[in-house]
């Protein structure tokens, strides 16, 4: 063992088995401990509370015996010992019980203690740049990991907004001549090919349809939906969009409810927007409940604001579910076999589109029973 170690205060030499520095008057052993959080808040050291060293030192007899200060047998007989003090009511630790029996003396004792005490905080400092090696090279990789998942979403996005402009161009071709049959410009048309063209037009809008949806994502994506402030009559659209949803709520035989306060207020917004986020809202009430259910849309001011409301008698959505219908893509049913069609990003433009409008969209929904999806305008 060396005789003498650095002061962790003043950096003087201090004897082992002096146990204080004679320059600052500091405690070794409890120095040591002190200078190590963690081991601190394992042994829970009160401010200004002295403990006895060989407290936070494990085994010291066997250590001793390492040494080759201690035989077996006398440690053996220093635990009897120990034993007969604790059934007496007195609670010793084995260093003493050492000391009291004469097999070994205290500068010895303190001098193991010591040396223990040092080789622990060294291990734990050890341990502590191990940790932090550790962590700085997780933090690396989870950064890393982080870059490469924005560079793929913006890749995604880009994607989108390509295919779904080079889509577009087509379509636009498609619905022309669809325009130009259905006219009968180029020849008269039997019963059975205009019922054709028909299924052709339903089919043709609603690719356009999952196309803008497409675009408007990609644009959001980039953080490019732009919203036009003006204030609109709110009622007005509402009535339009309940009135193109009637045909196919007719379909289903389900019963739209208007619930629209009368002299209802104009509200700000992006017209075009709140007015596509409410007929998605609409839509998915209607192609969410079963055939003979009803659709009720409510709006109510109280000066300030206007609360808007879908409710539905529809399937429902599981409480702890509901966060996933504003995921990009995703469809709470994902096999194959699913019942109800479309891309899954309606919800997440709405949500998108009442974000930026510093609204939020609250859902109440019981499986089996239907959905209410409420939101909020401000007065103008």
């Amino acid at each position: 063992m060396s005789n003498q170690i650095p002061c962790p205060r003043c950096g003087q030499p201090v004897a082992l088995r002096s146990w204080k520095c004679d320059h600052c008057g500091i405690d070794l052993a409890l120095a040591a401990v002190l200078a190590e959080p963690t081991l601190s808040s394992v042994f829970q050291l009160p401010l200004g509370i002295r403990m006895a060293p060989e407290a936070l030192v494990p085994r010291l007899g066997d250590y001793l015996i390492e040494k080759g200060l201690l035989s077996p047998s006398d440690l053996n007989q220093a635990l009897e010992y120990q034993q007969e003090c604790a059934a007496a009511g007195q609670q010793i630790l084995i260093g003493q019980a050492l000391i009291d029996l004469g097999m070994i003396d205290r500068p010895v004792v303190d001098e193991a203690i010591t040396e223990q005490i040092l080789q622990l905080q060294f291990a734990l400092q050890q341990t502590n740049r191990q940790l932090e090696q550790r962590v700085a090279e997780r933090t690396a990789e989870l950064q890393q990991a982080l870059n490469r998942l924005t560079e793929l979403n913006q890749l995604k996005s880009n994607f989108i907004s390509n295919i779904s402009h080079e889509l577009r161009t087509p379509l636009t071709h498609i619905k022309g001549y669809l325009d130009i049959l259905s006219d009968q410009s180029l020849g008269s048309l039997t019963p059975l090919q205009k019922d054709a063209l028909e299924v052709l037009k339903r089919a043709e809008t609603r690719l356009e349809k999952l196309i803008e949806d497409l675009i408007q994502f990609s644009l959001a994506s980039r953080g490019e939906l732009c919203v036009q402030w003006q204030n609109f009559e709110l009622s007005k659209i509402l009535n339009e969009i309940i009135s193109q949803s009637m045909h196919k709520a007719q379909v289903k035989k389900i019963s739209i409810i208007r619930e629209i306060q009368s002299n209802l207020p104009c509200v700000k917004g992006d017209e075009e927007k709140i007015g596509w986020a409410l007929n998605q809202l609409l839509d998915n009430a209607i192609k969410f409940t079963p055939d003979g259910g009803s659709v009720a849309v409510n709006a109510l001011s109280d000066g300030k604001i206007v609360k808007i409301s879908v409710k539905d008698t529809g399937i429902g959505i599981p409480t702890e579910r509901i966060n996933e219908i504003f995921e990009p893509f995703h469809q709470l049913d994902s096999s194959v076999t699913r019942k109800y069609a479309g891309t899954g990003l309606g919800l997440t433009m709405v949500k998108r589109i009442l974000d930026v409008h510093g609204s939020t969209i609250r859902i109440d929904s019981i499986p089996g029973e239907g959905s209410i999806f409420e939101f909020w305008l401000t007065v103008a």
